[in-house]
């Protein structure tokens, strides 16, 4: 197969918009639900759509989805559905298994099974909504990992004209611009000297406490 092949196995309100994104992306997507009601909702939206039982290890390997790059278990509400789902998915050989987790737990249990990876859509986005929300600055905010954070910052009509190496952000806070996103067009790593306009938007790079401490001292 190709590679950019993707299997979506949950077609609630997450799994769909994934997988309308994937086919947005330009990728083939598979889409699988036993709801027959959420499959015909999404037949002509996916590349292939199939209702079936994703934890019947039959269905499984007739649909061939050990040949797919990525197989996605959305699965919203059933935490057995989809803890087997990923059991049997890491044991007929798929590259790579992502998961959803609805808690903690779940999330940890994921883990221990195998899954390459786990998100959490709705804590992710309550983080995300809630910095926004006491930064007016902050467009967005995405937490790589337990250490470091990217977040996007409005520069203010003060620092219009300002260069990088006036701010010198990793010098005094710690965090780097990682890019500069203008009216038309986008800087990636950017020099000290390019500079500043209004409206402009910093992807910057670090702990949360130093983009604090840059927003707080420099935007804020």
């Amino acid at each position: 197969m190709k590679r950019g092949q993707y299997v979506v196995i949950g077609l609630g309100r997450f799994g769909s918009s994934l997988a309308k994104e994937l086919i947005e992306l330009g990728y083939e997507v598979l889409g699988l639900d036993k709801d027959e009601e959420a499959v015909d909702e999404m037949s002509e939206m996916l590349t292939h759509v199939v209702a079936a039982d994703s934890t019947d290890e039959e269905v499984l390997r007739s649909l061939g989805i050990r040949n797919f790059d990525c197989a996605v278990v959305a699965i919203g509400d059933d935490i057995q559905a989809s803890v087997l789902t990923v059991i049997l998915l890491k044991d007929i050989g798929v590259k790579q298994v992502v998961a959803k987790a609805l808690s903690e737990l779940h999330g940890k249990v994921l883990e221990k099974i195998g899954a390459d990876r786990v998100i959490f859509p709705e804590r992710d986005m309550g983080i995300r909504v809630a910095h926004q929300l006491v930064s007016p600055n902050l467009l967005d905010y995405i937490e790589l990992s337990r250490d470091y954070t990217i977040a996007e910052l409005q520069v203010p009509k003060r620092l219009c004209g300002r260069s990088l190496k006036d701010l010198d952000p990793r010098a005094r806070y710690g965090c780097s611009v990682v890019a500069i996103n203008k009216k038309n067009s986008v800087i990636i790593a950017p020099t000290a000297e390019d500079t500043l306009d209004d409206q402009d938007v910093m992807v910057v790079i670090g702990t949360n406490e130093q983009i604090e401490s840059f927003e707080n001292a420099v935007i804020g």
